[in-house]
């Protein structure tokens, strides 16, 4: 296990192919995944082909974390930063299963994530996407201190693009 970060709650580790059947899980509950433009996967071998071909860690140095309750030891989803080169920056996402929505479990482990990505990366921008229906994820981004900066064509729906810049960086 590569732990990443913790707080007073949880652990972000990076994701491990015994996390498959949590992802398969994860995926399946259609309000999870309804602002994601994500579909589930087929099977739990599909949820492991994911994660066997997941390359982040290796291509950027971080990526998207499990989020681990520490009290119960339970994966309760993941968060973390993700680099896309063809946009050239970084973003945050996050996803729980819906039981664990309102615990504030994805502000603080987005919070920590950000945290992470201007002090230990040197990031200079971290931006969020969302769709503009999707109140419940831009008051996370807002929370953890992004701004709104344009609307943006998601999928063919209406969204938001925020951003943070790090205040160590001139």
């Amino acid at each position: 296990m590569k732990k990443i970060v913790e707080t007073d709650r949880l652990l972000l580790r990076e994701f491990e192919i015994s996390d498959a059947e949590n992802f398969y899980e994860l995926n399946l509950n259609p309000n999870v995944i309804k602002y994601t433009g994500n579909s589930a996967f087929k099977n739990i071998d599909e949820a492991k082909a994911f994660l066997e071909n997941y390359s982040d860690y290796q291509r950027n140095g971080f990526g998207r974390w499990a989020v681990i309750n520490k009290s119960t030891q339970q994966f309760i989803g993941w968060c973390g930063l993700k680099y896309d080169d063809k946009l050239d920056e970084t973003d945050i996402g996050f996803r729980f299963f819906e039981h664990f929505w309102n615990w504030g479990f994805a502000t603080e482990s987005a919070k920590t994530c950000i945290d992470y990505g201007f002090e230990k990366l040197n990031l200079k921008i971290i931006v969020g996407r969302a769709m503009r229906e999707n109140t419940a994820s831009i008051k996370v981004l807002e929370k953890i201190g992004l701004q709104y900066e344009k609307g943006f064509d998601f999928d063919g729906q209406e969204g938001v693009i925020y951003t943070i810049k790090n205040k160590m960086i001139r």
